[in-house]
Parts: structure tokens; sequence; C-alpha cells
């Protein structure tokens, strides 16, 4: 016996099945979002503006990103289009590009941009001031840590301050040991974390200032990297990325399991078939527009 309205639409609401239950799944996933979109503003907008970061994302990653979204969003349009006029051939290129979009976001995003908050620190001074850099990179096997102009034999300590991870090096000069923390600050003077004294002070090399520093445990308040403890406003853009970054994901394996083994699908009822293609579609197109208010609000506002 065959379920009815797999394939014609219902009288009642002029929808088959499936795609009744993909508006109603998509209007719970808009008070999901919407919920902690609203979290966020309600946030940001009681936040004393000093306070509050911004200028910490990487907008041109982040428009690559957008734009990879978007042409997915196209292709996902033209292949369904192609199974309407009867053209599988054209419907597989068409959604294969489609994968190969989600895949990149996903590679992007997890590969590229989240692995660089983990490795930006950022110091609240005793004197009232911030600095954000990255770590000079070491090597904690061999006691060494790497700068400008060669190796230094160091003594690592490692601990946690305010549950941040940090790590002290502890130097020899002159005969002296000098605990200190080594810091390549950030090269954007417009960050607002970077102090202007410290941007006049920086050594510049072509177009890009680079300029280390070291601290003293006493000059140090806090320190954490760009991790969700570091702020209300990272602890939302991770909660909310990462969410996005599921569906992402999620739609991705549906579109590739309806391209891949699912397309068996077509040869016996076309029909049913692009119903299906159709559903994955209105899914993805939602997962797009929740990146488009993503994009703006964390990356550019």
């Amino acid at each position: 016996m065959d379920i009815p309205y797999t394939v014609k639409a219902r009288p009642d609401t002029g929808l088959f099945n499936a795609k009744l239950g993909i508006w109603l799944f998509l209007a719970s996933e808009v008070m999901l979002f919407g919920g902690l979109f609203s979290s966020y503003i309600l946030l940001r907008v009681g936040a004393d503006p000093q306070t509050w970061p911004q200028g910490l994302l990487n907008i041109p990653v982040g428009t690559f990103n957008t734009a990879v979204l978007i042409t997915s969003s196209v292709t996902v349009v033209l292949g369904w289009s192609a199974l309407q006029m009867n053209n599988f051939a054209a419907y597989r290129k068409y959604q294969f590009v489609t994968i190969v979009c989600a895949a990149a976001f996903l590679v992007i995003k997890c590969g590229y941009e989240y692995p660089e908050k983990f490795k930006h620190y950022e110091v609240w001074k005793t004197d009232g001031t911030r600095v954000t850099g990255h770590i000079v990179s070491a090597d904690v096997s061999n006691r060494t840590v790497r700068v400008e102009g060669g190796v230094t034999n160091v003594v690592w300590e490692s601990g946690h301050l305010e549950g941040s991870p940090w790590l002290w090096s502890t130097k020899t000069l002159n005969g002296e040991n000098r605990k200190v923390l080594s810091l390549k600050l950030h090269p954007d003077s417009t960050h607002y974390a970077f102090p202007a004294k410290d941007h006049h002070a920086a050594v510049k090399e072509g177009n890009e200032t680079t300029h280390e520093l070291e601290f003293k445990p006493a000059d140090i308040k806090r320190l954490s990297a760009f991790v969700p403890a570091h702020s209300t406003y990272f602890a939302i853009y991770f909660t909310l990325t990462a969410l996005h970054g599921l569906h992402v994901l999620g739609g991705g394996l549906v579109i590739a399991y309806l391209w891949g083994p699912g397309a068996r699908l077509w040869k016996t009822d076309p029909q049913r078939y692009t119903n299906r293609v159709e559903v994955s579609g209105l899914f993805w197109h939602f997962v797009d527009l929740v990146w488009i208010f993503l994009f703006p609000v964390f990356y550019l506002l």
C-alpha cells in the first residue's frame, strides 16, 4: 500500500507530505536561531561600548565563505530545475558543485578560522590597557622558543589564569632568570585592543607591522585566547557558528546521499526523487539564510 501524498499535493494544504514536514521543521529552526540572535542583540545593546569586542574576526575569509554559500544556493536551484526538465546529467553537475561548496565552507571554518582563534591571545594589563597577538611558536619537548633572530633555550612552566590556558618561559639573560610571556602583536593598528603607544613603537617590515613584546607576571591582570571563556561575544559566536556548521554538515550529507546512493530512486520514481531534492534544497536555503544574518552581525557590526 502506497503512502498518500508523497508525490501529489494534499488537497487541504496544496503541499506534498515531505514539503509540509520541512516547512514545519524550518519553523522550529527559526525559533531556535531567532532566540539566539535575540539574546546576542540584547546583550550587545546593554553592554558598555568600550568593553564589547570589535574587529576580531577575519572579514575577507568571512566574505569568501559567504560567496561560497550563495553559490551553493544557486546550484541547488539549478539542479532541481534540471530535474524538472528531465536532465539528470545536468542535475548531477550542479549538485556536485553544491557538495563541494558545503565541504569548502566547513574546511575554511573548522580548518582555518577556529584554529586561529585558539592561537590568538588577549592580554589585560594591570595598567588598564589591552594587547592582542599570537604566542611565539614553541617546541615544548625540546624546551626551546623560536623568536625572530634565532632559538633561545628556555624552561617551560604551564598553568591557568582565570580558566584560560597560558604559557610562560624563563629566559636566562646575563646570568639572571626572567619569567616572561612572549607575544607577537596583531598587525592591524585599527584593532580595538591594540594600544596606540605599542603601534607607534612597532617595527615595520614591508607592508605589515610586527611587534614582539614580553610581559612579566606582575604586569598581567588576565590572559585568554579567543575562546568561549574570553567574553560573552565569543561565547555566542562559537555557539551560533558551531550550530550553523552542524546544519551545513547535515544538509551537505543529505544532498550528497541524494546525489549518490539515493539517486537510484530517479529510475523508479523520478517525481518522488525530484520532490526529495526540492525538500533538501529548502533546508539548504535556510542554512544559507542563517549565515546571511550571521556574517554582518558578527563580522561587520
